[in-house]
C-alpha cells in the first residue's frame, strides 16, 4: 500500500459518565415501572453477563447529568491535550442510535459543545452501526485528502429513554392487554436491563503517532441485510403483524405517551433466530472473499456483544464460516463497560491500546453488528509503532 494511501488512529479517548452501577443498584437509577420490581431483571441479566455499566442520570432525581451531545464533547476533549488544540479539527463525524433531538443533526450539537472553528461536521444515523460510518467517513475524508485531522466518534445516552417515568403511562392504559400478553411489556423491559451511556473517539491523520502505537485502519466493511429481513430493533414506531413498521408519524401525539411509542424495543424472537448469521456470518464470508481474511492472520478479536448469552453462538457461527479464532484473542469489555451500542467498538479499542498489551504488526478485526434490520460491520485494523 502506498503511504499516501494510509491512515491512521493517532489517538483513542473514552468517557464513560458518572460512578458505575452494579446489577443491583439498577432500579435505583432507573426506577421501577408502577412502583413494581422487574420480574424479567434477574433472568436478563443472568444471560447478559454485565456486571456493571454507566447511567448519565442522577439517581436521587432521575435528571440527566449529560446530554447526549455533551458526552460526545467529553470524549472528542479526551484526544486533545486543550480546548485550544481542538481548532486542528478539519471533519467531524459523529454516529449515535439516539441523539437528544430529531432535528438538527447530532454531530452539528457536538460542534456547539466543543466551540472549535468552524469544520465539516456529518451525522450517521442508525443503531450500533452508526458508530461504524461514521469512522469510516471520517476515513474516507483524510484517505481523499479533504482533511488533515478528522474525528470520529460514537456515542450512547440510553438510560434517558429507559427511566420508569417513560413508561408510567402505558401501564396505566394498556394495564388489561399487558396482563394477556406479557410480550408487549418484554420487548420493552427487556432492553433496560442491557444498554447504557458512553461515548468514544478517534483521532485519524495521514501518519501515524511518532510517540506510541497507532492503529493503520486497512478496510472498513458495512453489510446491510434489509433486502431480505425484517425490523428487529426500533424506536419511534410499532411492528405491525405483517412486519412492517408504522412510523410515529402515524401516531396520535396522545398515543405516543399511551403505546410509548418512543421507546426502544426489539423483536426478541426474530432476534435470537437470525441476528448472529446476518450480523457475523454473512459479513465475515464476504471479507474473507474481497479481502482475503484469514483467522490465522488475527492477533485480536473484538466483538461487539449486546450480552454474553451470543458469545457461543457467535464463535459457533464464525468457526463455521472457516473463521475458526481461539478464546485468547478475543477481547471484550462487556462485563464493565455495559453495551454501549455505537460508542462500544470505540470504547473496546480505547482500553486494548491502553492496556500496553498491542505491538508493532499485531492485526485487529473488530465486529459490529446492528439488529435493526440486521447490519453487520467489520473494521480491519493493524498496530503501528513509529519508533
Amino acid at each position: 500500500m502506498n503511504t499516501s494511501d494510509q491512515v491512521y488512529i493517532t489517538r483513542t479517548a473514552s468517557f464513560l459518565p458518572n460512578t458505575p452501577v452494579d446489577n443491583d443498584g439498577i432500579e435505583g437509577v432507573l426506577g421501577m415501572i408502577a412502583g413494581k420490581p422487574s420480574r424479567a431483571r434477574r433472568i436478563i441479566l443472568r444471560s447478559n453477563g454485565i456486571r456493571q455499566r454507566h447511567y448519565a442520570l442522577d439517581p436521587a432525581t432521575g435528571k440527566q447529568t449529560h446530554t447526549n451531545a455533551q458526552l460526545t464533547a467529553e470524549a472528542v476533549r479526551g484526544l486533545f491535550a486543550d480546548d485550544a488544540a481542538l481548532a486542528a479539527i478539519d471533519c467531524l463525524a459523529a454516529g449515535t442510535s439516539r441523539p437528544d433531538q430529531l432535528m438538527p443533526g447530532h454531530a452539528v450539537m457536538v460542534h456547539g459543545e466543543l466551540g472549535n472553528p468552524p469544520c465539516e461536521v456529518v451525522s450517521t444515523a442508525g443503531i450500533c452501526v452508526s458508530g461504524v460510518t461514521a469512522l469510516k467517513y471520517a476515513y474516507m475524508s483524510v484517505l481523499c485528502d479533504f482533511s488533515q485531522t478528522a474525528v470520529a466518534v460514537g456515542s450512547e445516552l440510553a438510560s434517558a429513554g429507559l427511566h420508569a417515568r417513560n413508561f408510567e403511562a402505558e401501564s396505566v392504559h394498556r394495564l388489561a392487554e399487558l396482563a394477556t400478553n406479557p410480550e408487549v411489556a418484554f420487548e420493552k423491559d427487556f432492553l433496560r436491563w442491557m444498554l447504557s451511556d458512553g461515548a468514544g473517539a478517534f483521532l485519524l491523520q495521514k501518519q501515524p503517532n511518532p510517540g506510541g502505537i497507532s492503529l493503520r485502519i486497512d478496510w472498513i466493511e458495512v453489510l446491510s441485510q434489509a433486502d431480505s429481513m425484517q425490523v428487529c430493533m426500533y424506536a419511534g414506531g410499532e411492528k405491525q403483524d405483517d412486519g412492517t413498521l408504522k412510523g410515529w408519524q402515524e401516531f396520535s401525539a396522545e398515543a405516543w405517551t399511551q403505546r410509548s411509542v418512543f421507546a426502544v424495543k426489539q423483536d426478541v424472537r426474530l432476534l435470537n433466530a437470525a441476528v448472529i448469521e446476518e450480523t457475523f456470518g454473512k459479513p465475515v464470508r464476504q471479507a474473507m472473499g474481497k479481502y482475503g481474511l484469514r483467522a490465522e492472520d488475527i492477533d485480536y478479536l473484538l466483538p461487539h456483544m449486546s450480552s454474553e448469552y451470543f458469545h457461543q453462538p457467535i464463535a459457533e457461527c464464525i468457526a463455521s464460516s472457516g473463521f475458526p479464532i481461539p478464546e485468547e484473542k478475543w477481547f471484550t469489555n462487556l462485563h464493565t463497560k455495559g453495551n454501549t451500542g455505537a460508542a462500544s467498538v470505540y470504547i473496546m479499542v480505547d482500553e486494548l491500546l491502553r492496556s500496553g498489551r498491542l505491538k508493532h504488526g499485531d492485526r485487529l478485526l473488530c465486529m459490529v453488528p446492528e439488529s435493526g434490520r440486521f447490519t453487520g460491520a467489520l473494521i480491519h485494523l493493524t498496530a503501528v509503532d513509529h519508533a
